[in-house]
Formats: structure tokens, sequence, C-alpha cells
């Protein structure tokens, strides 16, 4: 007795299974984004941009007055002595009392409390530039960023579609090892009969090794591809089952005029961000001719444990701690200061110069990826023409090969051809399927050096 299932259940089965076997495919936007997510060099890229927006803003902050408070308590002698003294590397001991004819030993406390403002308030436009160029190299390394980015997008797809052209391509080997094998079986029985030269069987195994070396080196190109792409993903590698269904259809904008956008491509833009940075820099360093202004305020409090009547009677002090630093004498100090090396014009003519030589070699480069792009962008228009018309010719020569290979095989097991037209059939049959398989990926590889040279990877991604 059948059992029946309500039709229901069975449209449920079926979309389950359906959804666990997509889960495992590993589609093309899959790939990119898991690369974007995980690649080291992405990452890295992205931790400088950040660092220099910190250095940006580090930068912008630098025009902050700087405010420094301090508070010292010593206890010590004050003896002291006419003469100079220059306190050399900071050696010097700030101590200060009579110049008393006989050394002696009296020690008290003291304390020093100190606020300080110093403000570098005009220096005709430095810090406005300090901060430009800051920024600008902020922007740069995030044009960096986007670049490193957009260039790995195309590393990733071009070399999923490498593994899928190897899958494929091990796919048509392994069905030729199949029909050769079968062959083999049809020439051993007709030989084993005595229809046919027994010379016909060793040749028929000669085929089945060359079919599987074929297969072999086949399968080490696929693993090869495959290892490149787990590496270009930041994953561990494993057998990716890949999105084939795209590979049977044209993509939609490929005959599309496609122009390149100088503005808008990633790379060029990381080259002009470079060269904008060079000139900021350029700016910056003449600011280095011209004085700078500053503002500067002390609040100063004392304390000491010597008494004012210390001059004429020695024994005026006491070694009580907070007798001595107790604040008993303050003093502020306000005032502006500019500060000029005459000769920085000397030096800063030559750092200026050098930074002007290297704006213009920036400019040199990003001209030379310029006339790269363009002439990519014409090779891509004609890969793309020629991708369409092995295209449509890979069809054909397949369908004729297949027809080809089962008429000699019919002829053979009828003794109507020979073992070497046979053979003849089966290269043929073989070259048109994997020649179909290159051809088939070679439309998308096409299209995707037109998106690498127009800068538009959308135009591309888009079509998954």
């Amino acid at each position: 007795m059948t059992r029946r299932y309500p039709v229901h259940l069975l449209l449920l089965v079926m979309c389950l299974s359906a959804a666990a076997a997509q889960g495992q495919v590993l589609t093309m936007k899959d790939a990119i984004q898991t690369a974007l997510n995980n690649y080291g060099t992405i990452k890295a890229k992205a931790n400088y941009a950040n660092a220099s927006k910190a250095t940006a803003e580090q930068a912008r902050r630098d025009y902050l007055p700087n405010l420094s408070i301090s508070a010292q308590q010593d206890y010590g002698t004050v003896n002291g002595q006419n003469g100079p003294l220059y306190g050399f590397g900071g050696l010097g001991v700030a101590s200060s009392g009579l110049p008393l004819p006989d050394q002696n030993w009296n020690a008290a406390f003291g304390a020093l409390y100190l606020a300080n403002i110093n403000w570098e308030f005009f220096a005709f436009g430095r810090a406005k530039e300090k901060v430009k160029t800051a920024q600008s190299a902020a922007y740069r390394d995030e044009r960096d960023r986007e670049q490193e980015s957009f260039r790995h997008e195309i590393k990733v797809a071009a070399t999923y579609l490498n593994l899928l052209a190897a899958q494929r391509l091990t796919r048509s080997w392994e069905r030729n090892l199949e029909r050769a094998d079968t062959f083999r079986a049809v020439v051993k029985r007709r030989a084993s009969n005595g229809l046919i030269a027994g010379v016909d069987s060793s040749l028929a195994n000669a085929e089945v090794a060359s079919a599987r070396i074929a297969l072999t080196r086949s399968a080490d190109l696929e693993q090869e591809q495959s290892n490149q792409l787990a590496q270009l993903m930041g994953v561990a590698p494993s057998a990716f089952v890949l999105d084939t269904a795209f590979l049977t259809r044209l993509p939609a904008v490929m005959t599309d005029t496609v122009t390149l956008n100088t503005d808008a491509h990633p790379v060029l833009r990381f080259y002009r961000s470079r060269i904008d940075l060079s000139h900021e820099q350029e700016k910056y360093i003449r600011t280095l001719n011209f004085p700078a202004f500053s503002f500067f305020s002390v609040l100063q409090t004392r304390a000491s444990g010597f008494s004012s009547a210390y001059a004429t009677d020695q024994t005026a002090f006491t070694h009580n701690y907070w007798d001595g630093v107790k604040p008993t004498r303050s003093n502020y100090l306000l005032g502006i200061g500019v500060t000029w090396n005459l000769t920085s014009p000397l030096r800063v003519k030559q750092q200026s110069a050098a930074q002007q030589f290297t704006s213009k070699a920036l400019q040199n480069e990003m001209e030379v990826v310029d006339q790269q792009l363009k002439a990519q962008l014409v090779l891509a228009d004609v890969k793309i023409k020629n991708a369409l018309s092995n295209y449509q010719e890979a069809g054909i020569q397949l369908r004729s090969a297949s027809q080809a290979y089962l008429q000699k095989t019919v002829m053979y097991q009828n003794g109507l051809s020979t073992l070497v037209d046979v053979t003849q059939a089966l290269y043929s049959l073989n070259r048109a399927e994997t020649e179909r398989d290159v051809a088939y990926s070679n439309v998308w590889q096409a299209l995707l050096l037109k998106a690498a040279a127009a800068g538009n990877f959308g135009l591309f991604i888009n079509e998954f």
C-alpha cells in the first residue's frame, strides 16, 4: 500500500532541503564581504586611518595653551655664595641665602607652589597649517584604505572566477576519464572476442592513464586556486562550493559604454590625496620662516622655615614642618614674548624646495597610473568583444564535438572506424568542454577587468 503525504508537507521538505543546500554555497558577494572583514591588510589600513584621525585631533588641540601647576616641599640648608653659576643640564641647586663668611648646617623646611600658562597664540598661520596637514594625512590614509579595499575586492573576485573555472575544468576532465574508461571496457570486450586487434586494448589503457594524469593536474590547479581564495578571505582552506548559476548567462552591462572617472576612481583618489598632503606640507614649511608670539603668565607662592631676621640672627629658623611649608610670599608675572630664529629662512628654503620636488614626483606617479588605467580600459573593451565571440562559438563547438564523438564510437563498435578516429573525437570533445568552461569564465573576467579599470566595482558585483 502506497503511503500518501500531504502536498504542503512535501513542499516544505523540498524548501528546507533547498535552503540547506544554499547555505553551503559560497556566493561571490559572501566571499568578498568575508575577505573585507577578515583580511589583515584591510584591518591594518583601517587602523592606520584611525591613527591619522587621532593625530589630526591632537594637532588641533596643540593650539590650546599650556597650563602647568607644580608644588614642591624641601628640607635643606640655605648657604649662599657670591659668584657666577650656570645650572648646566639642570644640575644647579636653587638654594638662596646670605653669603656668610663660614659654612653652617642650619636647615629648615621650604616650599614652592607654582601655576604657569604659556600660549603661542600667533605664528602667522603655523598652527592652522599644522592642523590642515594632519587632516590631509588622515584623508590620505582613509583613501589608502579605500583603494586597498577596492584592489582586494578585485583580487577576490578574480580568484573566485579562477577557482570556479578550475572546478569546472576538473569536472570536464572527470567526464573525459569516464568516457575513456567506458570506451576501454568496450575495446577490451571486443578484443577478448577476437573482433579487433589486441593492440587497441593497450592504446585504450594508455588513453585512460593520460586522462587520469590530466585530471590530477587539474585537481592540483583547483587546490591552488582554492588555497589562494582562502588566503584572500582570511579563512582556513577548505573545499569551497561556489555559485555556478551566473556562468550560464551573459552580464547585462557587457556592451555598455564606461569611461574612466578620475575623480571617483579609488586608486586615483589615493594618489591625488598624496599630492594634496604634499601641498599642505609645503604651506606648513613656509610658516617656519616667521616668528612666533607667545603669551605667558606665572603665579608663584613660596614658603620657608627661615625667618626674615635670619640675615642678622642665624638662629632665626625653625625645624617645624608646617611653619616651613605654609605659604608666606607670592608673586605673579604676565608677559608677551616673540621668538624668531633669524637663520631659519636659510634652512626652510631648501626644505620647501625639497617638498616641492616631492609634490612633482607624486604628480608624475599619478600620471603614470592614470595612463595605465586608460590603457587597461581600452584593453577591457577588446577582451569583452573577444570573450563574447568565444562564448557564442563555444556552444557550437561543444555540440559539434559531442555529435562527432557519438558517431565515431558507434561506428567503431560496428567496425566502421579505427581507434585513432575515436581518440581524435575524444580529444575534440574534451577540448570543446574545457574551452567552453574557459570561455564562460572569460566573459566575467573581462567584465571584472573593465570594472577595475573604470574604478567602479559595482559594475561587476551588481550582476550577482
